[in-house]
């Protein structure tokens, strides 16, 4: 029993365990499918930024080409080296050839920087002129001669550190190309004039990449949910067989320590039996004798009676006891249920009718054959019987139907007796218990004991004041 009960607490952490793995699982598995949505959308944004920054970079080229074909040289020609974007006329120009290079394309602003005064010269929005540059790192890289680009969020970022945006938020992207005047004829080296800003607004196509984000992470914790309720329904599952199993080995454990008492106890009760009935013979027999004296007055003819019935109630009860503890051996042989159930109702006849109790059954006309003990189920249908006269002592009626199902016989005795409080229902086949002055509380454990012999089953059903109904299953004949 304490091997059992260690291995139940065992099997109990282990499943307690089980239960803390699922559900750090779903916590790990959720925590790591929100960077993992994070890397996923962000490929999908480098994506989308190199395909803009291409797409820039092909337009910043041409600009940087028309701007020195039809802005620069000509201008060049004009001024000199200085670029003089600030006259009307030259604006005028430069305004036209960059309108018409960006004309039916994506293009938000272009700007111009001019390297050596740090400041918008030149822009498609003309309240920028004149502003001082965002000095980023894509900036320098092109004063130095090297282009480049970077995302620019107009609205803030939902979380910051994480790179992740709201739905619907405004994105746009700057291209940095250096503008090239010319190149040193010495050193080869590019002539950097000036930075053009090419800013294209790429908020709609920008929206695809965070819905994808935000789907990626919520399939994510969805399929972790569904991940997470699997485990949980196994580990429930686990649980409810666990405590199944705990129940059933404790029932077992009852079952065994009841045969245990009940061993020692018959064991006891049969040799104790066996001491009391040889005394039990000779009062019986003196009380007859005595009875049967010639010259006995009355007064010793009634104390001998008394004497005599209440030994022959005595070794009744010390029968009942022996056939409870002692083994029983079935003589199995063919036999009519149908005869059986006609023997007891013969027998209890003259106290049925003295009680005013009829009796109804289906057994007319029927052969009712299966291989039991004869006379044991005799004693076993003969002891409900008794139950249920006893019950009725205002008369009623007993009903006993028999029918066939899957393999068995069902025998059902019910009768309008006084029935068992719901309390006693749970002890009526525990042996020695009874509620009845002289009872010895064996007969239903030892009808029990015959039925269970037989392979059988035995039920009880009864609500006080309502009446009881005895169901038997036996086995058919095969």
């Amino acid at each position: 029993m304490a091997l059992q009960s260690h291995d139940m607490i065992r099997e109990g952490k282990q499943f307690r365990l089980v239960k803390f793995f699922a559900l750090a699982s779903f916590v790990v598995l959720v925590i790591f499918s929100f960077p993992f949505s994070i890397v996923i959308s962000q490929k999908g944004k480098d994506i989308l930024l190199k395909s803009y920054e291409d797409y820039a970079l092909w337009l910043g080229r041409n600009l940087n080409y028309q701007v020195l074909e039809y802005v620069t040289q000509p201008l060049y020609s004009i001024y000199g080296e200085d670029i003089r974007l600030g006259e009307p006329k030259a604006r005028e120009l430069m305004d036209r050839v960059v309108r018409d290079t960006i004309r039916g394309l994506k293009v938000d602003v272009v700007n111009l920087y001019k390297t050596t005064e740090g400041e918008i010269i030149y822009s498609t929005d003309p309240k920028r002129i004149r502003s001082k540059p965002i000095e980023t790192p894509e900036y320098w890289k092109a004063v130095q001669g090297e282009q480049s680009s970077r995302l620019r969020p107009e609205t803030e970022e939902f979380w910051g550190f994480l790179g992740i945006q709201r739905i619907g938020a405004v994105m746009k992207i700057s291209t940095y190309i250096p503008h090239i005047s010319g190149y040193d004829t010495l050193t080869k080296e590019k002539h950097v004039a000036g930075v053009f800003e090419i800013i294209l607004d790429i908020t709609e196509q920008y929206k695809s990449t965070v819905r994808l984000q935000y789907s990626i992470f919520g399939l994510s914790t969805l399929i972790m949910a569904f991940i997470f309720v699997a485990l949980l329904f196994i580990v429930k599952k686990a649980e409810d067989i666990i405590e199944q199993r705990a129940s059933e080995q404790h029932e077992l454990s009852e079952q065994l320590s009841q045969t245990e008492r009940l061993a020692a106890l018959g064991e006891m009760v049969a040799a104790v039996s066996h001491e009391i009935k040889n005394p039990l013979g000779i009062i019986q027999s003196t009380s007859e004798l005595l009875g049967g004296t010639p010259g006995a007055n009355d007064t010793r003819k009634r104390l001998s009676k008394v004497i005599l019935e209440e030994s022959v109630r005595l070794n009744q009860i010390v029968t009942e006891f022996l056939d409870f503890s002692r083994p029983q051996a079935l003589n199995l042989r063919e036999c009519d249920l149908k005869e059986i159930i006609r023997k007891n109702l013969s027998f209890m006849k003259p106290e049925m009718d003295k009680k005013g109790i009829t009796v109804k059954d289906n057994l007319n006309g029927r052969s009712i054959r299966l291989i039991a003990d004869k006379e044991l189920l005799y004693l076993a249908i003969l002891n409900i019987l008794l139950n249920a006269t006893q019950s009725m002592e205002d008369g009623g009626a007993i009903d006993i139907r028999v029918s066939e199902e899957r393999g068995h016989y069902r025998i059902e005795i019910e009768d309008m007796g006084s029935g068992i409080s719901g309390e006693n229902m749970k002890r009526v086949f525990d042996p020695f218990f009874t509620t009845k002055e002289k009872g010895s509380g064996l007969g239903l454990p030892i009808v029990k004991k015959i039925i269970e012999g037989h392979r059988g089953t035995i039920g009880i059903q009864s609500r006080e004041r309502e009446g009881t109904k005895v169901e038997i299953r036996l086995p058919r004949m095969k």
